[in-house]
């Protein structure tokens, strides 16, 4: 109960109990600990990604969560009902794996049908839901197709169908896209998340690819080693790594080592301003600033007594398009490279090239600090 401005009561409305809840889970493999005491509550309706890099334990939990590959210990709850020792085939998902895993014997519409055909409903039933499906994939057209005569992209989209065909409760993706080149797995990013708000199903994907995490997730479950390292929004993720294997997979990073005096971050002569807390004065620390964070000015300005101020040459610059990526080089940071992508318009501004001097400056709030273990 909360007081409202007036002194009276007011009500308050709890969060919904997640739909799906891991507590405590751990998996071995022999002497091999593949997952390590993961918790994780997710909600209703959301899309979440298991990210991380191979062998980081992400497809190990999403099996464990499908029966596929029980837990050692730990308890799983979907719906409110503990599912932890329940086979496969009594629990309420739909799975794609990246290798489609269609059956290339049997039509499209069979394929699709194949889950409900389990069921026992009438075939009239199952021929509309099959013809509401195509169309929802965007493939009405290819009912009495095989496998073997749709592109790479059609077949995961076909297996989509199969898998929310019987309304499932629960959505498993595991790295669908990866198997797909670029363009369309960027146009199928996008068809996936449009299609799972449409349903509202709760999704959980797969995927070691960052990009697709980002465009693609309500949440993010970043992992390494078998354990979590953050759990957050994308931006979140992005803009506040919880730690420093978070901020160098997550993006790209520049990392300096450094020790934390007086609050600030010692590199050479210079003292960087930072917001860090909760770390030791004195502390061994990496201090870490992404490239689009790095802010040029002419060298006029490094005698105005701005703070993060850092002189430095451009040695090398690569154009991509929207931005120019510029290494730069500066006595203060001895050997360390520094990696900055700035806009046409600041290259242009500043008639940047390589070998010209600039003064770059690292906003206090993007300089960020971890422990040097890390």
């Amino acid at each position: 109960m909360i007081l409202d401005k007036t002194g009276g009561a007011q009500a308050t409305v709890a969060d919904p109990a997640p739909y799906l809840q891991i507590k405590g889970l751990w998996k071995a493999f022999g002497d091999f600990l593949a997952l390590k005491d993961i918790n994780l509550d997710i909600q209703a309706g959301e899309f979440i990604c298991f990210l991380g890099p191979s062998g980081c334990g992400k497809t190990t939990l999403l099996r464990a969560i499908a029966g596929l590959d029980p837990q050692t210990r730990g308890e799983i709850c979907q719906g409110g009902v503990d599912i932890s020792s329940l086979p496969p085939s009594r629990r309420d998902y739909g799975i794609v794996f990246q290798s489609y895993a269609l059956f290339p014997n049997l039509t499209v519409a069979r394929n699709i049908a194949f889950g409900l055909e389990n069921t026992g409903r009438p075939k009239a039933e199952i021929a509309a839901r099959v013809s509401e499906l195509l169309t929802l994939v965007g493939l009405p057209e290819q009912a009495d197709k095989y496998p073997a005569q749709l592109s790479g992209g059609q077949q995961q989209r076909i297996a989509l169908a199969r898998a929310i065909a019987i309304n499932p409760g629960l959505l498993l993706l595991d790295e669908p896209l990866s198997a797909l080149d670029a363009k369309v797995r960027v146009y199928l990013r996008h068809e996936i998340k449009d299609l799972q708000r449409k349903l509202g199903v709760t999704t959980i994907m797969v995927t070691h690819d960052q990009e697709e995490a980002l465009s693609m997730a309500d949440r993010i479950v970043v992992m390494n080693h078998g354990t979590v390292e953050q759990i957050g929004t994308p931006t979140e993720i992005y803009r506040h790594p919880a730690t420093l294997f978070v901020a160098d997979f997550i993006g790209e990073t520049n990392k300096v080592a450094s020790v934390l005096k007086n609050g600030k971050v010692a590199l050479g002569d210079l003292a960087l301003s930072t917001e860090a807390t909760g770390i030791a004065e004195g502390a061994n620390v990496t201090i870490a600033v992404r490239p689009e964070d790095v802010v040029p000015h002419s060298t006029e300005v490094m005698g105005e007594g701005g703070l993060n101020m850092l002189p430095v040459t451009i040695t090398d610059m690569e154009f991509l398009g929207s931005f120019w990526r510029s290494h730069l080089r500066s006595p203060v940071l001895g050997d360390a490279p520094l990696i900055a992508n700035f806009s046409i318009n600041a290259v242009r501004r500043l008639d940047m090239k390589p070998g010209i001097d600039l003064v770059v400056e690292l906003p206090a709030e993007r300089v960020l600090v971890f422990p040097r273990g890390e």
